[in-house]
């Protein structure tokens, strides 16, 4: 199986031995805690399940700016965005405290993990901007929800390692999708997978990803494919994970062969990076055991911050040969064509107009399911979009 990200072996931050997260959890109860916020519970979670591998815990300043200008640490290790735990004050806490960290998503903010602080650091405004600038890549004149949950942090940066005690709600709330990148690989390696391609989505999957998958797998000549959702906190809107996964997994059903794909989440909140997120994604999945990762048009972008490909050109231009391991499907948009009654990527039908497509934007397809009408055969599966009415239509 392909090697994680930057070891030999994973190294998942989660106390996997009952006895020592129980003595864990009992020695928090007695150790100054920090409410962290919801992206840096995020990153326990990714570092508990070892998607995160091989970072020990959270970045120093000097790090996280190294990785916003250049992608890679002051030791030299790949990695595409900082991975912080930003406070608004210090809370008293200072270099060589052990604390707890609770979780802000959870009811009681329990315990989440504990932490060995190495410093207790400050940014500048200026350094702020120049990380925002340089991992989110904002166009000028337009607010960008990622920079905006980035800044409403705080500017206290806690660095350190952490032991990780729980999965925050993921595991709860998501039982049969909440998968570690330690329980991925161990399921690939049960099903006697060698060649895994996966794909990565926020939105439920209509006949265009559906067949942009079996593109992928027939291309490739993978023998399984990884959908993984994103279980985490998504912008106002989006369609929440049960209703994505339950369309999902009925799509799954239906149309794909047996022993062919998994259904699979992971509990980050989206950053809506574009590029650099589309490498993180990367990483994610290399460490999660796939061999290829596809990524399409507008990959984790918001707005028109992005341009169309630029989550895939990152790959040729800015990410350094053999950083990576994990090989990148690169995919254009794909649509059904009246030409050819199927599903092709647009950029391979170059005898067609866009009048040739079936092409339904993100607003008419929600006004459409609110409204109880289906899309197109030729758009969604029908078994799909009647998840997706149902869920409309409970919210009226």
């Amino acid at each position: 199986m392909i090697k994680p990200h930057g070891s030999d072996e994973l190294n998942p931050l989660f106390v996997y031995d009952t006895a020592e997260n129980e003595a864990l959890q009992k020695e928090a109860e007695s150790l100054p805690s920090v409410l962290v916020s919801s992206a840096t519970a995020a990153n326990a979670v990714m570092l508990g399940g070892g998607y995160f591998n091989p970072l020990t815990g959270y970045m120093n300043k000097a790090d996280a700016l190294s990785v916003a200008k250049e992608m890679k640490t002051t030791s030299g290790l790949f990695w595409p965005t900082p991975v912080l735990n930003l406070l608004q004050d210090s809370n008293g806490v200072k270099a060589g405290d052990r604390i707890a960290l609770k979780d802000p998503n959870v009811e009681g903010n329990p315990v989440l993990a504990v932490m060995d602080v190495e410093s207790v650091e400050e940014f500048t405004d200026d350094e702020i901007k120049y990380i925002a600038q340089n991992v989110y890549r904002p166009s000028p004149d337009e607010a960008h929800p990622g920079v905006e949950a980035f800044e409403a942090q705080g500017k206290v940066c806690l660095s350190g390692p952490i032991q990780v005690l729980n999965f925050s709600y993921f595991q709860s709330e998501f039982p049969d999708t909440f998968r570690t990148a330690v329980e991925i690989r161990n399921e690939i390696a049960e099903r006697g997978w060698k060649k895994i391609v996966a794909f990565q989505t926020r939105n439920p999957m209509h006949l265009a990803h559906e067949e942009l998958c079996h593109m992928a797998m027939d291309r490739l000549g993978c023998d399984g494919l990884v959908i993984h959702m994103l279980l985490g906190k998504l912008k106002p809107g989006d369609i929440p994970a049960p209703v994505r996964d339950a369309a999902i997994r009925k799509m799954v059903e239906l149309y794909f062969p047996e022993n062919s794909a998994m259904v699979t989440g992971y509990g980050f909140d989206m950053l809506y990076a574009g590029p650099k997120e589309g490498v993180l994604h990367a990483v994610f999945r290399q460490n999660m055991g796939a061999t290829h990762f596809i990524i399409g048009r507008d990959h984790a972008g918001v707005g028109d911050h992005y341009g169309a490909f630029d989550a895939q050109t990152i790959f040729d231009e800015e990410v350094p040969e053999g950083a990576l391991d994990i090989e990148i499907f690169k995919a254009d948009h794909t649509a059904y064509s009246k030409k050819l009654n199927k599903v092709v990527m647009m950029c391979e039908a170059p005898d067609h107009t866009k009048d040739d497509f079936v092409l339904l934007s993100g607003t008419k397809v929600r006004e459409m399911l609110g409204n109880g009408i289906a899309p197109p055969k030729e758009f969604s599966r029908p078994e799909v979009a009647k998840i997706l009415m149902d869920y409309y239509e409970s919210i009226k």
